[in-house]
Order: C-alpha cells, then structure tokens, then sequence
C-alpha cells in the first residue's frame, strides 16, 4: 500500500482513467449488444446471420486478439481512429473492447427477449405493430428487466478486461501505473500491484452495489 499512499496523484490519474475508458466501452457495448440482439430475433434471415456470426466469432476469439485487429489490423485496410489527447490507441481500444462485450451482452438480452411470453409479441402484431415497433416499445422493455442480474456481471468483466486494453498503449489508466512506477525500481511489485487491485475494487465494488440496487427497484415494479 505504500507506493499507493505516496504515488497517489498518480493513482488517481490512472483511476479516472480506467473509469473513462470503461464508461465508453460499457455504452458501446450496450448499445451495440441490444442491436445485435435484435437482429438475433429479427424475422429477416440476413439479419439473422449478422447477429449469429459476430457473437461466434467475437465470443470465441481472445480479446488480445480482438484489440490486435482494432490497434493495427483495421489501420492496414484504410480504417483509423481519431486520436484522444493525443493518444493514438485509446478509441481502438474503447472501440475493441465495445465489439468484444457486445456479443456477451447480446446473449444476455437475446435471452431476456426469449424470456418474454410470445403473447406479447403476437398481440402487438394483432393490433398492426411491426417488429421494430413491437420489440422497442413492449418486448425489449420488459427483456431488458430481466437481464439486469446478467448483464451487470457482463459490464463488471468488462471493467475487468480494461486492463489488458492498457497494454496496447492507452495512457493514463492504471496499467500505465504499473509501467511508470515499476520502471522506476523505487517500490515493490506487490506494492503496485495492490495499489492497482485496491482502485479496480474500488470501481467494481460499487457498481456491483448499484446494479443490486437498480435490480431490487425493478422487481418492486413488476
């Protein structure tokens, strides 16, 4: 704990850091995962296919390998990212660690959509609704309720899994801590490594907390 007490600015730092980087992610991955799971159930075939093939492909693939392809494949073929602060890995990494999460998040909201009695649906539809209209406005409302539980543990791995985003050369999270001190011999490893432990519980902890919360709130409603 002593290098976390002494290099606190820097812990910090890293901290907000982190928490940026994962707030990017988590809405990416959301907003992404819920479209995927739409087309998941989608009645057109090749949306279908879309839906399927990206959650077979991004659920069994490593994510090293998904942010290989989204730091220095995707530049190869003409695809670049804006830089953030100057940092040039940065949306790469938020962008590579949104399309990884979304497939986990698509199945969780695929099956929450599953879960839903398919009299909703079929009443929508004989009030004129079209699938787009039924699934936002009456079976993805009730989807999204039940998948609280699952998807919080989906965001939490996700905040997690920011840590090897800073191995490709995101600055200014808490893997860059690690690098910067221990480059400097003045602390320990596990010193660091328990500064670092201590600022991911401290964003976890809480969302854990919140997403409880947010579950019991939603039970009540039902």
């Amino acid at each position: 704990m002593d290098a976390l007490i002494q290099e606190f600015p820097l812990f910090w730092s890293g901290f907000l850091g982190t928490l940026r980087l994962a707030l990017f992610a988590a809405v990416g991955s959301l907003v992404f995962g819920t479209l995927l799971a739409s087309f998941r159930v989608s009645p057109l075939p090749p949306l279908r296919f879309v839906g399927l093939a990206w959650v077979t492909v991004f659920r069994n693939s490593p994510l090293v390998v998904v942010l290989f392809v989204f730091a220095f494949a995707l530049p190869q073929v003409g695809i670049r990212f804006p830089t953030f602060n100057g940092n040039a890995f940065f949306w790469p990494g938020v962008a590579g660690l949104a399309a990884y999460t979304a497939a986990f998040v698509c199945e969780a909201v695929r099956a929450g959509i599953n879960a839903v009695p398919p009299g909703q649906a079929e009443a929508a539809r004989a009030v004129g609704l079209t699938f787009g209209q039924s699934l936002g406005t009456i079976v993805l409302p009730q989807a999204l309720r039940s998948v609280v539980p699952p998807l919080g543990s989906v965001i939490i791995a996700m905040i997690k899994n920011s840590a090897i985003v800073g191995a490709f050369g995101v600055t200014g999270e808490l893997f860059s801590v690690d690098g910067a001190l221990s480059a400097t011999g003045v602390y320990p490893a596990l010193s660091i490594l328990t500064g670092i432990a201590v600022c991911y519980l401290v964003i976890t902890i809480p969302a854990g907390i919140g997403l409880n919360v947010l579950e019991r709130r939603i039970e009540v409603k039902r």
